[in-house]
């Protein structure tokens, strides 16, 4: 069963962090390019950060840039958001999608209070 499931988000203050994971089964994992998506309530669905198949390239939307780091672990069929310094604008439910297959997962919600 293709399959992505995402963890690791809670409710936390600004500044601290969080890293969320997404778990990947049921297709060839690190043959993929994998990306983080948020969509705040009322927003449009924003890609955050995108990662090349082996990880050698990752690209991020300004507002992350120098907080958010992407990673992944092709042994571990898994790809990561470290997320440090966060904001209350970061707030928002976080998927992972493996873009070319059009998998998503179900989110992890991400809230940041001030």
């Amino acid at each position: 069963q293709v399959q992505l499931v995402e963890s690791g988000g809670g409710l936390v203050q600004s500044g601290e962090s969080l890293r969320l994971s997404c778990a990947a089964s049921g297709f060839t994992f690190r043959n993929f390019v994998m990306n983080w998506y948020r969509q705040a309530p009322g927003k449009a669905r924003e890609l955050v950060a995108s990662i090349s198949p082996t990880g050698v390239s990752t690209s991020y939307v300004d507002s992350v840039k120098g907080r958010f780091t992407i990673s992944r672990d092709n042994a571990k069929n898994t790809v990561y958001l470290q997320m440090n310094s966060l904001k209350p604008e970061d707030t928002a439910m976080y998927s992972c999608s493996a873009p070319t297959l059009n998998i998503w997962g179900q989110g992890t919600q991400v809230t940041v209070s001030s």
